[in-house]
């Protein structure tokens, strides 16, 4: 029971589930008595023979009409604005999460855990191709840890795994414990990583999971996708649909069909921040890139399949059904790192090549000074930008985007973000006290506060009154998904399985 204005759109939310499920009953109060008063002075004159007749029809007309009708106004209004907000905040949560840094150059093993049916295991080299799967059973109830073990440490030297992968969802915690202790048996620096596996059921079982791995069993794709998306988050989630990669709140509860558009918007917005390195994306990443849709993706990689790696951009002409219109849009967003051309593996548009020559030129460097990344100094040379601008016939903005992509050419934004935690040590909900003092990586941002993954199988939650000092009307002023935050345990609740935590007096 709260003031309409004082309700909170997650509460909003809960509420409309609640009533849904049918738990609630949810009735809005107004002000009856004041209310026919005030339509009883506009309507009835005082000298008016028809005056109770009056009242009774004002009475009933606002019982029966007009206080449901505004009921159900007020009620749209509201879920209206707490689905806006949720989709806000869904939608960053999705854009932290689509850029979070890739560990690259690892091989990975990814374990995907279970309990009966096994621990489904896939070793992928640093490209993200998969070497080898097998199953092995440490969990109950089979627990054939010694066997498992044997199996993970061979795995391990054959392959030279430098991290491991491993799903948080069932048996986790068990999954977990097992390969802590396995890795006191390595001489390899081996480290691992609780990876968030939301989503690679759902991409396994689809259509596209089949097409990539014909051969593969639904869960040994689900391996697959849990290692790939440690070593490329924005690659790998691509191919699952954004509303199933578990971060918001109450995503199945609203429009789908806005929730759709504005994720997809996200998706695409970070695809060509980042940009795609045009020899190894999948048709799944490509198709986000603008101007390229689902079926020139897939003729991009027939092409390269026919005819082996792209050597230039322009090479993307010959691709079928990709005509000048559309190379005009996405040649800017795909990325060429082998190529002769220094500017192709630049995010500078073909279009501006001429432009980005002659800017290098008046600056006393060359393309080979790209190619060495020897141009760190070019802004400081320009004296006056619109005077250079002018003289190469652009405009400020395009030539303050080239001078970017010259100083750090191919630079991914992504590398400005915290590195996910790595672990070798193991914890559980019983090892944690009040007052303990962890790091940990926030892994969902709500209304009410924070999930972060401190390294048990349950996430720990920093109510919105302990994230800090200062008053924030919402989490995302102070914190962002993907961030690695120190936190103090509050209390631990084992029965409901509930860690709070605090940011605040650390």
């Amino acid at each position: 029971r709260e003031p309409l204005k004082k309700a909170a759109g997650h509460r909003v939310l809960a509420m409309n589930r609640g009533e849904k499920e049918g738990f609630l009953s949810v009735k809005i109060e107004g002000e009856e008595e004041k209310l026919l008063q005030r339509m009883e002075r506009r309507l009835i004159r005082r000298s008016s023979d028809t005056a109770d007749i009056l009242r009774g029809v004002i009475a009933d007309s606002y019982k029966r009409l007009i206080a449901p009708s505004l009921e159900r106004e007020i009620r749209n209004d509201l879920t209206e604005k707490a689905e806006e907000a949720a989709i806000g905040v869904f939608r960053e949560n999705l854009r932290q999460l689509l850029l979070q840094p890739p560990i690259s150059g690892k091989v990975v093993l990814a374990l995907d855990p279970a309990y009966r049916t096994g621990c489904k295991i896939a070793v992928i080299d640093t490209t993200g191709k998969p070497l080898e799967t097998t199953v092995v059973y440490p969990t109950p109830p089979q627990n054939k840890t010694a066997e498992a073990e044997k199996k993970l440490l061979a795995l391990i030297e054959k392959y030279g795994v430098d991290l491991i992968s491993i799903g948080n969802g069932t048996a986790s915690r068990e999954s977990e414990l097992f390969v802590a202790e396995m890795l006191k048996k390595t001489k390899r620096r081996v480290q691992y990583i609780i990876a968030n596996e939301a989503g690679a059921s759902v991409y396994s079982a689809s259509k596209l999971g089949a097409e990539e791995f014909p051969d593969y069993d639904v869960s040994l794709r689900s391996a697959v996708s849990i290692g790939r998306r440690i070593q490329d988050p924005l690659a790998e989630l691509v191919k699952i649909d954004p509303k199933s990669i578990g971060v918001g709140q109450y995503q199945h509860d609203m429009n789908q069909k806005r929730l759709g558009e504005a994720l997809s918007g996200v998706v695409e917005d970070c695809v060509n921040s980042v940009g795609v390195d045009l020899n190894t994306a999948s048709p799944a990443l490509l198709s986000y890139v603008a101007g390229i849709h689902a079926t020139v993706a897939k003729n991009i990689l027939k092409y390269r399949e026919e005819h082996g790696k792209f050597t230039a951009r322009r090479e993307l002409l010959k691709v079928a059904k990709l005509g000048p219109k559309a190379y005009e849009q996405c040649a800017g967003f795909l990325r060429l790192p082998d190529s002769e051309m220094p500017l192709d593996r630049t995010g500078v548009h073909p279009e501006s090549y001429a432009a980005a020559e002659g800017l290098l030129a008046l600056c006393g460097y060359g393309l080979a000074d790209v190619a060495a990344k020897r141009v760190g100094g070019l802004a400081k040379k320009i004296k006056s930008p619109e005077k250079t601008a002018a003289e190469l016939g652009i405009g400020v903005p395009t030539l303050e985007d080239i001078m970017r992509e010259l100083e750090k050419p191919g630079r991914d934004p992504r590398e400005d973000a915290p590195a996910p935690v790595l672990r070798s040590d193991v914890l559980s909900m019983e090892d944690l006290q009040e007052g303990m003092v962890l790091t940990g990586t926030v892994r969902n941002v709500i209304d009410f506060g924070v999930f972060v993954d401190i390294g048990v199988h349950q996430d720990g939650l920093v109510h919105i009154s302990q994230i800090c000092d200062r008053f924030i009307k919402h989490p995302l002023e102070a914190v962002r998904l993907g961030d690695v935050v120190q936190v103090k345990v509050l209390s631990v609740d084992l029965q409901k399985k509930r860690i709070a935590l605090t940011m605040k007096g650390i």
